[in-house]
């Protein structure tokens, strides 16, 4: 492995250009089959939801073409000329994507509410770094993390191929050299590292979906299944066209049958790679090779770049979408043939390989610069006055409860977004508590392997009070600190994201599988709160289960009945008192959108209590099986609604998002709720 190298005293003389390989028009045809299906998923048409397949289609020509190139180079000149490689991809790249990352977060600034153009910017970053799969792989292991579509989100694809374009160059040349009197060495290598990706892809499918679908690791099998295919494919000595229609019918077939019900990528994405490669082995492919797919096909690029961020940014009905998408198409063209063609094929960095790689590198720092400037000097939402504090006004008061139930009823017609909001947008949507630091908290992915011992408050107290329940639970943590440090009693908390406490079996809302780990935890912690022998364990979860119970059972209302009374009767049996704390409010989005929005009339972003407090049968199911059990339960709502559910409350920011409180108006209800727990120690230790 060499780069081409010249005396410094003497002008360089411009290399030739490398061997070019077979140019193959049906390659150019299946990258348009794989850009209509991932459009037409985004547009929405009906039966086409597995689009998303082309992405793997595109990983698999990605593998093909780059080894290809890479192995012809090898036996032709006997070196790897690495910085004319990679100033190649840079300047055929990033001219674009710079352009759409530069325009979209422009756009971005003036039409989307403030409060979430630093998220988008940081996104931003990501696109321009060719790191946004591992964003989106981090943000969604987090059931807390805002799952809010981005503009750049499209990007993560791209971000995997350009990791595998950044590593497998260096490989190759490795292996040739390692590999010069073992000519079985590369093949090997590759076979076994496509066979470790593949199943690394299936075991993290059931542990950690997003991380199985944007994880290079899990990702990298498509890529090496496409080089295998470049390294076994030593000429085309005869076409099989039948074996490319069967292809072609394979990952047509895997966009029509799958969904995003699908357990995705592992061996699902066997269907669509497979496809990928039989339309390649086949060799050529009459509709592939017709010129519009050819066209199509060269603007695939292009398309992919301009077609998601204009989608994002125009939603509509179906026809509307798609004719944004034709205008996606459209744009394509016209930067294709005005921005990269004349880039790429510009004698200014054609025979020096560092000026091309001097050019990405800049239009790099370009997008990620501006990025980070949006992030740290982002729109601000425009605020009115102070408003008194509204802790400090309830303290004064001499019925608190019915302080804060005028205060919830004034919000109704508030104006301005309070100069003193508590917490501060920002401070919001980034809060995490002690327990989700600590492994108290147990994530979708778990497992319960906390860091400390999950004591809080009084932590060498004789008395202990629990706080056990799934990501509802958990919002009630500062109260309940609060209250435990003012008794000096010690809190344990035991919570589990989208896990109820009640035992129900359920289905995983984000991987649509058997959520048997949920099950494994709730068994644990009832054991460990049996062990532990606590004073008081206060219970709580959303009632919002209904469509992730399995088995799709014929009375779901005597399901959630009878998990509730298992688990009451079981926490009864260990703990000298039980209560149940009831659900709060579920919203259509997240509030700091609306609040953004209409910074001078708040009021207006507080939603019907009928349309948010959802599940009201199940909710009186819960306190009619508490009652019978003579398990005290505390309802929050008349705290946070009146005939409607206000988002801000004094200066006080009611929800970090759709369905959880701040910390701070936890703490304000915390008085509140204080006098409704049985706050009794056990007569007999």
């Amino acid at each position: 492995m060499t780069t081409t190298l010249s005396r410094p005293d003497v002008r360089p003389v411009p290399a030739a250009a490398p061997p070019r390989h077979r140019h193959r028009a049906d390659i150019e045809g299946l990258r348009a089959v794989a850009v209509l299906l991932v459009v037409l998923a985004h547009v929405g048409v009906p039966g086409v939801a597995g689009g998303f397949v082309g992405v793997d289609v595109f990983f698999v020509i990605s593998g093909f073409l780059i080894t290809s190139l890479l192995r012809t180079e090898l036996l032709s000149t006997g070196r790897l000329d690495l910085p004319r490689f990679y100033a190649r991809r840079a300047v055929r790249l990033l001219p674009l994507a710079t352009l759409v990352i530069v325009s979209t977060l422009a756009t971005v600034w003036f039409t989307a509410p403030p409060t979430r153009f630093g998220g988008y910017a940081a996104d931003a970053v990501g696109a321009a770094t060719y790191t946004m799969n591992l964003r989106l792989a981090d943000a969604g292991t987090d059931y807390f993390a805002d799952q809010a579509p981005s503009p750049f989100q499209h990007f993560w694809s791209l971000a995997v191929e350009e990791q595998f374009y950044l590593v497998w160059p260096v490989l190759i040349g490795l292996l040739a050299f390692w590999g010069r009197r073992r000519r079985w060495l590369p093949g090997a290598v590759l076979t076994l590292g496509t066979l470790s990706s593949f199943a690394w892809s299936a075991h993290e499918l059931g542990r950690a979906v997003p991380w199985a679908y944007f994880g290079s690791a899990s990702r990298a099998w498509e890529l090496g299944a496409g080089a295998l295919l470049a390294l076994l494919m030593t000429g085309l000595h005869r076409r099989r066209r039948w074996l490319a229609w069967l292809g072609l019918a394979a990952v047509v077939a895997a966009a029509l049958v799958y969904d995003e019900t699908t357990p995705f990528p592992g061996p699902a994405a066997l269907l669509p790679v497979l496809g990928t490669i039989a339309v390649i082995a086949g060799g050529g492919n009459r509709l592939l090779e017709t010129f519009p797919m050819r066209w199509i096909g060269r603007m695939s690029y292009g398309w992919y770049l301009w077609h998601w961020p204009l989608l994002f940014l125009a939603p509509g009905g179906l026809w509307m979408r798609a004719a944004v998408a034709a205008g996606a198409l459209g744009l394509a063209a016209v930067s294709h043939h005005l921005l990269e063609n004349p880039v790429r094929h510009h004698r200014f960095w054609l025979p020096y390989p560092r000026r091309g790689l001097g050019l990405g590198f800049a239009l790099s720092a370009v997008a990620a610069g501006l990025a980070a400037l949006g992030m740290i000097f982002p729109p601000l939402v425009p605020t009115g006055d102070a408003v008194p504090d509204t802790r400090k006004v309830m303290a004064r008061a001499v019925d608190p409860a019915g302080e804060l139930k005028q205060m919830v009823a004034a919000a109704q017609s508030a104006g301005n977004v309070p100069e003193n909001l508590t917490p501060a947008f920002e401070t919001a949507a980034g809060e995490r508590s002690a327990p989700q630091e600590e492994g108290c908290h147990v994530g979708l992915t778990g497992p319960f392997k906390p860091t400390s011992s999950c004591a809080y408050a009084a932590v060498d107290a004789d008395r202990t009070v629990v706080l056990f329940g799934d990501s509802h639970a958990l919002q009630w943590f500062p109260a309940m600190e609060e209250l435990a440090r003012r008794r000096d009693w010690r809190l344990m908390v035991y919570t589990r994201s989208a896990c109820s406490p009640a035992d129900l079996e359920l289905q995983e809302r984000r991987s649509q599988s058997r959520y048997a780990a949920c099950d494994t935890w709730r068994r644990q912690i009832l054991r460990k709160i049996g062990r532990l022998d606590p004073d008081l364990v206060v219970v709580s979860s959303s009632v919002n289960y209904r469509a992730l119970l399995t088995g799709d059972p014929a009375d779901p209302e005597a399901v959630w009945r009878s998990g509730w009374q298992r688990t009451l009767t079981a926490l009864q049996r260990s703990a000298g008192s039980v209560a149940i704390l009831g659900d709060t409010p579920f919203l259509a989005g997240d509030p700091a959108d609306c609040l953004a929005t209409r910074p001078a009339a708040i009021g207006t972003c507080a939603p019907p209590a009928d349309m948010v407090v959802l599940e009201p049968g199940w909710r009186a199911i819960q306190r009619a099986t508490a009652n019978a059990l003579k398990v005290p339960t505390v309802d929050p709502l008349p705290w946070l609604c009146a005939e409607r559910c206000p988002l801000v409350v004094g200066n006080r920011l009611v929800y970090r998002d759709s369905n959880h409180l701040t910390s701070a108006y936890a703490k304000l209800v915390a008085p509140l709720l204080d006098p409704k727990l049985p706050w009794k120690p056990r007569a007999v230790r």
